[in-house]
């Protein structure tokens, strides 16, 4: 209540309408499995677009366990996503085989120098590391300056490394970096030259002098086979990692990253244990690295930079480059059911379904990688990962888990696997789908819950979460493992398992909407994505009633908000009824309350709608009339 203490006029905004409930998005999905790149462990990205996948996880390209290729099919199930309609996906990788003993187990490295000074290394773990790297180094114009006599470094930074060329009787070339000082003799500020063991040399005492800074583009190429090459340019040789400084080499390629942004997209890590730019830059420059091969190497960095600057009378420009290919990098073991179940670091950071916990907008979940043939541990561990995501989905309550019948099963295998689930929370899709594969070019099967995930997005958009996401295209496909006949689906469809069909004419299509629940209430997918959104839209839209006082007033708003939700889902057709009462109701008063939920502070609203179940069995009657019928 505002205070009138003193005479005057008071102006005071009062709001006259009721708060209002937004649905909440139905169609971002979260994906779990095997890639080629990306991070283990941390906040799943968002991605928007299968380029977004391929920079951060590398792509399509087979996956290697064990010595044997097999193919990826997560990344294919994010293409078929994308494809089919969806917009917004996360992703978290399933990795296996790393060593807490090793870090850097499995990611590819490329030493520099024989002790080594300087260790380049892939940020992630996967063949997918084993990608080039070129440094290019890059000498710049003459930055000292003479104005009133005093040695002046125009467009330098502390740190920065320079090449000093000296044009007197006794010409010479060496490397230094800037340190900062204040000349007292002079009263200007300036910079000091510095070499490892030297004494500075304080930039006012240069004579007939140039100062020209040192810096270098990297390129890292190979990460994928549909991704462009990578580039930074006009790095410094800054020795420490300072988040504010985007030039250093240190900072943007740091073993650490400075912000999730770095760590999902800079694959490369720079890692030495030097101290200062110019033993970083003299251990890149190592003799030989001048891309001129036919000439003799170089001992003398700064020489080899000064060839660069200043090349002999008739000689073209050499540049000097540094390429080197990583090795080693590996894909690990085949994930297990415990690398998809997740875990949490000594930092904090999860993966697998444990990191979905942590996003709030995921409403389908599948894992497509999972029930492979060459799954380690067969049917079992398939199973197993498929129960870890009905129960992550049942823990979450506003998620649909989409699941998957494994490779070459029969109509009796995939009725097996169906008979040891039982959940309102997941639907199974069954055969596989038969597509192009752009990388090898050959034809090859690969889980449907990827295409089905998208599928439900476009669902979504196009006509809402109440409509069934089923006798719709499924794009990409070229066919599917096994075609599927009406005799065949009388079989599987009254289970709950959804089967895509091929129909002469109409195409490769989605032919099944339930759910694998046992209860007939939760029997259809559209019903159990719908109450979801309901329940998660009025969740969300009332959270603004908590610690208000818990009386007549809070009652009567908390009903009108919800009903004038309601009442516009009714609107749209998204509701059975003929009115509005028939439609839904909502109760808040103290019919819904005992004097115990309020001594407890619990508002307890009772709301009950009537949904649209989809027309699965179109059946006409129909019969021979005669002339004089009446009927």
């Amino acid at each position: 209540m505002p205070e009138y203490l003193a005479p005057g006029v008071y102006v005071e905004e009062v709001s006259f309408r009721g708060k209002t409930i937004e649905g909440v998005s139905t169609s971002t999905a979260g994906f779990v499995g095997p890639t080629r790149f990306g991070p283990v462990v941390g906040p799943p990205p968002l991605l928007t677009s299968f380029l977004d996948f391929e920079r951060i996880y590398g792509g399509l390209d087979q996956l290697q366990f064990g010595g044997s290729l097999v193919d990826n099919h997560l990344a294919h199930a994010v293409r078929g996503f994308f494809e089919n309609g969806g917009a917004r996906l996360y992703v978290a990788r399933a990795f296996a085989g790393q060593s807490d003993d090793d870090p850097w187990q499995h990611h590819g490295a490329a030493p520099i120098g024989s002790l080594p000074e300087v260790v380049l290394r892939a940020r992630h773990p996967g063949r997918a590391g084993n990608f080039r790297v070129t440094f290019d180094f890059r000498v710049g114009p003459n930055v000292l300056d003479h104005p009133g006599g005093i040695g002046m470094l125009r467009g330098a930074l502390a740190g920065d490394t320079v090449l000093v060329v000296d044009r007197t009787s006794t010409p010479g070339v060496a490397l230094y970096w800037l340190q900062p000082t204040f000349d007292e003799a002079s009263g200007v500020d300036t910079f000091r030259l510095r070499r490892p063991g030297e004494t500075p040399e304080l930039v006012t005492g240069l004579g007939d002098v140039e100062v020209r800074t040192v810096s270098v583009n990297v390129t890292v190429g190979g990460l994928g086979r549909f991704v462009s090459d990578l580039f930074w340019e006009g790095l410094g040789f800054h020795p420490t990692v300072n988040p504010t400084d985007r030039r250093g080499i240190m900072t943007v390629f740091a073993a650490v990253p400075v912000n999730r942004s770095a760590a999902l997209n800079v694959p490369l890590v720079v890692d030495t244990g030097l101290t200062n730019g110019v033993d970083i830059l003299e251990a890149l420059l190592q003799p030989g690295v001048d891309a001129d091969s036919s000439s003799e190497p170089v001992a003398d960095p700064a020489e080899l930079l000064l060839r660069y600057l200043l090349p002999d009378p008739g000689e073209p420009v050499r540049p000097v480059v540094l390429e080197r290919r990583l090795a080693g990098g590996s894909d690990g073991d085949q994930p297990g059911a415990a690398s998809y179940e997740g875990d949490t670091d000594s930092s904090g950071n999860k993966s697998g379904l444990l990191a979905f916990e942590d996003v709030d907008d995921i409403s389908n979940v599948a894992v497509p990688a999972s029930t492979a043939a060459e799954i380690v541990g067969g049917p079992e561990v398939s199973a197993t990962i498929q129960q870890l995501v009905i129960s992550h989905c049942e823990r979450m309550r506003y998620r649909i888990g989409v699941l998957d019948s494994g490779r070459r099963e029969l109509v009796a295998d995939v009725l097996a696997r169906r008979g040891i689930m039982d959940s309102k929370y997941a639907a199974l899709y069954y055969p596989w789908v038969t597509i192009l594969d752009p990388v090898t070019e050959r034809e090859i099967n690969t889980p449907p819950s990827g295409f089905i995930a998208g599928i439900y997005a476009r669902n979504d958009i196009e006509q809402g979460v109440h409509k069934s996401p089923a006798n719709e295209v499924v794009r990409l496909a070229i066919d599917f493992e096994f075609r599927l006949n009406k005799a065949q689906q009388d079989v599987l469809n009254p289970e709950g398992v959804n089967c895509l069909r091929f129909f002469e004419g109409r195409g490769f299509r989605v032919w099944g909407a339930r759910t694998i629940s046992s209860d007939p209430e939760w029997k259809y997918v559209a019903v159990r994505r719908y109450f979801a959104f309901l329940e998660h839209s009025v969740d969300k839209g009332t959270q603004w009633a908590v610690f208000e006082p818990n009386g007549r007033i809070l009652w009567d708003s908390v009903r009108r908000t919800v009903e004038d939700f309601l009442y516009a889902e009714w609107k749209s057709s998204h509701l059975l009824g003929d009115k509005p009462e028939d439609a839904f109701f909502v109760r808040c008063d103290l019919s819904t309350m005992t004097q115990n939920d309020l001594d407890n502070g619990r508002l307890v609203v009772l709301v009950g709608v009537a949904p649209l179940r989809p027309a699965e069995f179109v059946i006409f009657r129909i019969g021979q009339k005669t002339l004089d019928s009446r009927t």
